[in-house]
């Protein structure tokens, strides 16, 4: 299949071809995913053994009110944002499937606020009284890139504001040729949130940020989980450490499912629950990951690691498809993580995702009283 493959991708169009490689598509690498579709899916998938729970003294509660150095470790923060030192970096490439099929960054959060109206009441109340504005910057997909443009209108600076592409690849069929939509196009898919690191490279964001603020921190959260906001305590906590990178976690409720954070050979990483072995129940770990990170900029900068690509299959229209995604907890794996363990209840709550409009209408007062209770509006 691999002849037919490199056929079907040398015949591309021109138009085609340029847009693929102008968001990081690689045809090797398309080449070696399709040479494995199917055999041993799930076992390539998982982890090898020596995937452990992590120990009691891996979860670190993080900075509260309650905690003695809360007020010092929140000045810290304060000063650091003042000084200019933090980024904001927004997930924001998802589609709102199960609302609509809108671009989710800019449904209505709130009435008349959307997600991304909230996200930017966040960048502008953080950056009061600062030497620079705290950035933020937007990860979009090839679906959200330009809507968001378009909200963003002048705002959008290229720095301060920003919004950057993620990677894009071609989905296949089971056989490991190109798979067509049911009008005939080939279809075009983001590789996932853990294109971060090279998406962001490549904007040239980052390293212009260290260039003129001399280093600092980047803090990374998905766009519906409004809890997730940058809290001065935590980054002063943060910053008092030695470690490069820190995960939020959160006490587990009912059913929750997701990334988990275990031992793998003896270090601390991130693990969605479809890649822990089989041999490991993930229900026996109280916690999960709620894909916000807090990572040292240079620390970001400077990682040299190559990240997973899992098989995915997929339904488009009436067909099935094959995908190949990767993980930002993967992140994890090259930057050994500190698991800060956050509360999910009452103002406090840095846990709020929204993913449908039945949990969004619910989510409201709660996102209204965050919001109100950290000062973003």
């Amino acid at each position: 299949m691999s002849n037919s493959l490199s056929a079907e991708l040398a015949s591309l169009a021109p138009e085609l071809k340029s847009r693929l490689l102008a968001r990081g598509f690689r045809e090797e690498r398309l080449l070696e995913q399709a040479a494995g579709i199917g055999v041993n899916r799930d076992e390539r998938n998982r982890l090898p053994s020596g995937v452990e729970p992590p120990l009691d003294s891996d979860l670190v509660q993080a900075a509260d009110e309650t905690h003695p150095r809360f007020q010092e470790w929140s000045e810290r923060g304060k000063a650091l944002l003042r000084e200019g030192k933090v980024a904001l970096v927004v997930l924001a490439g998802g589609m709102a499937t199960r609302m609509g099929g809108v671009v989710k960054a800019l449904v209505e959060a709130l009435p008349g606020r959307t997600f991304l109206d909230l996200r930017l009441a966040e960048q502008a109340a953080l950056s009061q009284g600062a030497t620079q504005p705290m950035p933020l910057w937007l990860m979009t997909s090839e679906a959200t890139h330009k809507p968001i443009l378009e909200a963003l209108g002048e705002r959008h600076d290229g720095r301060n504001v920003a919004a950057f592409e993620q990677c894009v690849s071609l989905r296949l069929n089971l056989d490991g040729s190109l798979f067509h939509e049911e009008d005939g196009d080939l279809s075009c898919y983001a590789t996932g949130h853990g294109d971060l690191p090279e998406a962001l490279e490549k904007s040239g964001l980052l390293e212009r940020f260290i260039i003129d603020r001399g280093d600092g921190y980047v803090w990374i959260a998905n766009l519906d989980n409004l809890g997730a906001t940058v809290d001065p305590a935590i980054l002063g906590q943060f910053a008092e450490s030695e470690a490069k990178l820190a995960v939020e976690v959160v006490d587990k409720v009912g059913s929750d499912r997701g990334g988990v954070p275990v031992r793998w050979n003896g270090k601390r990483i991130i693990a969605e629950e479809f890649r822990l072995p089989k041999s490991l129940d993930p229900a026996i770990i109280r916690v999960f990951n709620t894909n916000t990170f807090l990572v040292r900029a240079s620390a970001l900068r400077d990682l040299e690691f190559n990240f997973s690509f899992v098989e995915v299959e997929k339904s488009v229209g009436s067909k099935k498809a094959v995908q190949f995604e990767r993980l930002l907890g993967e992140m994890t794996v090259g930057l050994e993580p500190t698991f800060l363990r956050v509360p999910r209840e009452g103002t406090a709550s840095r846990f709020l995702p929204v993913k449908d409009v039945p949990e969004l209408e619910k989510r409201r007062p709660e996102i209204a009283a965050v919001g109100k209770a950290r000062g973003l509006f």
